[in-house]
């Protein structure tokens, strides 16, 4: 020891010598308030609004006919001739409180099919709840708790913060239940922002941190050093299960947003629709248009008479900022315009023949025009056992499909003669018998005439499909 520290003493007189200015050296706290600083007033803040979320489902899961032996018969019982066994399954996650009347915030996929909530709060003190509100296309759900059996109170809740205000190399908390082991907290920075190739719901727009993220913490929160929630805990990268310090949480101007449509009292999220189709613009596409560096998005087409076209927008504009923000590709421009309240207008910075301008987007909800009459099919056809609609851009918005008008099919049943033939759901039907298919009705009428052979065309992910049957 004596002769490592004879070498550091060395160094540094070596550095005097040839002029070099020594490294700064470290230094003890000044005081007593120095040495005791923490992140514990944050947590102190932040953390009883985080709560625990119980959810548990009745599931029927296949039997062995290994069980049909009398032999275990004598132990298990007859089973029944569909040999299925009902088991309850339970799971658990976090949820943040945003509202002190009892709204709660978690994700998705926390929730869904749950047969019963319940929620522990910090305190221990524990609730049921019911679902306002659930998005799967964001990955977020809104719960209210049920405090019908107990006093008025004022629960403890998180404060908004605007995501955009958060910047790469911050201060972050992430807290949660990882593992079930009960409520943890966990410190890291922003490692990034705008993440949009995570994969996890249709809106990509994802804050990076390097917090320590585990199963149980999907649905908590994600706040900056003053207190307030920036997102929610949602997703990790992870090849072993556990955090490798590469998290994922949704940004708190989408949550704001879905809080706003649940305390408004709809059961589904309703964004704005920019009522036009648009693509990336990719090196090659950047170097098609004359421009420097790729970015932005190219505008495809236009809705006749919709918020695009009424602020003048044309195929070949390119936009480059929504409301002073940049749009790096065609998620994050939808991430941009879908967390923008109704109502208003939305600035966009646009690229036309080389010359800059910018126009004033209205933000409207996707019309539902025609209305999608969701209709069954039945009878000796090769459609049987699906479910079909009209395609309206407020369809197409919530299905995330780009196309506003056709017959699509919603849902396939498990049994019909549809799913034998391989129609799934998203087909759109072209045409029937060579004849071009113009709504639900004009389909259903299309079916009910026998035919010796089928010819069904079909559109599926940008594809033409042909299905062809006898009689």
């Amino acid at each position: 020891m004596h002769r490592t520290v004879f070498i550091a003493l060395w160094a540094v007189v070596a550095l005097s010598w040839t002029g070099a200015a020594p490294a700064q050296e470290r230094q003890v706290p000044a005081s007593q308030e120095q040495a005791l600083l923490s992140f514990s007033p944050v947590v102190k803040r932040a953390a009883p609004a985080v709560v625990n979320i119980f959810t548990s489902k009745v599931v029927e899961r296949r039997v062995s006919p290994l069980f049909d032996d009398p032999f275990f018969k004598r132990f298990f019982g007859d089973l029944g001739p569909q040999q299925r066994r009902r088991q309850q399954q339970n799971s658990l996650g976090s949820g943040v409180i945003v509202d002190p009347s009892g709204l709660v915030v978690t994700n998705h996929h926390v929730i869904e099919g749950a047969d019963e909530i319940r929620v522990v709060l910090a305190d221990r003190r524990e609730f049921g709840a019911d679902v306002v509100l659930t998005d799967e296309s964001t990955d977020l759900a809104v719960l209210r708790i049920d405090d019908d059996d107990e006093e008025v109170f004022d629960l403890p809740y998180i404060e908004f913060r605007d995501s955009d205000s958060v910047e790469v190399g911050d201060l972050v908390l992430a807290i949660g239940n990882p593992f079930g082991v009960g409520q943890t907290v966990t410190n890291g920075i922003v490692s990034a922002l705008s993440r949009t190739q995570v994969g996890v719901s249709d809106y990509n727009f994802f804050i990076q941190t390097d917090a320590a993220i585990n199963p149980g913490n999907s649905g908590g929160a994600l706040v900056t050093l003053d207190g307030r929630l920036i997102g929610i805990n949602t997703a990790i990268f992870s090849r072993s299960g556990g955090s490798i310090g590469i998290g994922f949480a949704v940004p708190s101007n989408m949550v704001r947003l879905v809080v706003a449509s649940a305390t408004a009292g709809g059961n589904r999220l309703v964004r704005a629709w920019p009522g036009l189709v648009g693509q990336t613009v990719t090196p090659d596409l950047a170097e098609g248009f004359g421009l420097e560096l790729p970015g932005g998005i190219a505008v495809n087409q236009v809705y006749p008479d919709g918020p695009a076209d009424r602020a003048g927008l044309r195929p070949g504009d390119i936009i480059v900022a929504v409301d002073g923000l940049g749009v790096a590709d065609l998620d994050s421009f939808r991430y941009r315009i879908g967390t923008r309240m109704l109502e208003g207008s939305a600035r966009l910075a646009v690229l036309r023949r080389g010359r800059e301008l910018e126009v004033a987007l209205p933000l409207e909800r996707a019309p539902e025009v025609p209305p999608r009459n969701e209709t069954r099919l039945d009878g000796r056809q090769p459609l049987a056992g699906a479910l079909i609609a009209n395609l309206s851009p407020a369809l197409a918005e919530e299905i995330g499909l780009e196309r506003w008008s056709g017959v699509i099919v919603v849902h396939v049943g498990r049994r019909g003669v549809a799913r034998r033939l391989g129609f799934r759901p998203g087909d759109i039907i072209r045409s029937v018998g060579g004849e071009r298919v113009r709504s639900v009705d004009h389909l259903v009428t299309l079916v009910r005439e026998p035919r010796a052979r089928w010819r069904i065309i079909l559109e599926r992910g940008g594809r033409s499909l042909s299905v062809e049957v006898p009689g």
